[in-house]
């Protein structure tokens, strides 16, 4: 049984996570060594100050549980779609309809604004009221520009379990920080040895 941790692990985005806020989206929920868990995106709280830190939401958003609820269905959608993408395997039409549906959900177009002293403006219109709308909106258009970009060939899995993060691949890199990578040759070392050893 997993246990999940509630204070945030010290861990570096992953390689292409500060390109794509999507990617940092799919990896607030990091697996541990241990049996561990850690969801950024937790509590109301914590799904606030995400949001804040990545410029979706204002810190005193003042987020419910209802709205952190939204944030965690749609991350599980855009994981499951990267995991489609890394496996080469059709996307669940699931997924497809919840980010589909996040990308809808606001308007897009630039209206026509009057300001009574500058005059006429476009602007998209993001009442205070809509503010979980667009930033399920912009986090579902990231993750849509980086499956049909020319980074989606570069896009991996971290190698090393049980991290279940995403990465962009650089070179051959499979790790999504310095510590995966740590743990990674530790246990080729250790079965190398093991192998090698008689019996």
């Amino acid at each position: 049984m997993e246990e999940t941790v509630t204070a945030e692990p010290a861990l570096s985005p992953a390689p292409g996570a500060e390109q794509y806020p999507a990617l940092d989206f799919a990896n607030s929920a990091v697996a541990l060594p241990g049996g561990q868990f850690s969801d950024l995106l937790g509590t109301p709280a914590s799904a606030n100050r995400w949001l804040s830190e990545h410029g979706l939401a204002p810190a005193d958003a003042g987020l419910r549980e209802m709205c952190t609820a939204q944030l965690r269905s749609l991350r599980e959608q855009v994981r499951a779609l990267l995991a489609s993408r890394v496996a080469g395997l059709p996307a669940l039409p699931a997924a497809l309809s919840a980010v589909n549906d996040a990308l809808t959900r606001v308007p897009t177009a630039a209206l026509l604004q009057w300001d009574e002293k500058t005059g006429p403006y476009r602007a998209t219109p993001h009442p205070t009221t809509e503010i979980l709308d667009h930033a399920l909106a912009a986090l579902a258009a990231d993750a849509a520009d980086l499956l049909t970009g020319p980074d989606a060939e570069r896009l991996t899995a971290c190698g090393s379990a049980p991290c279940n993060r995403y990465l962009l691949r650089h070179g051959r890199r499979h790790w999504c920080s310095t510590r995966c990578g740590d743990r990674a040759r530790a246990a080729r070392a250790y079965a190398r040895r093991t192998r090698s050893t008689p019996d």
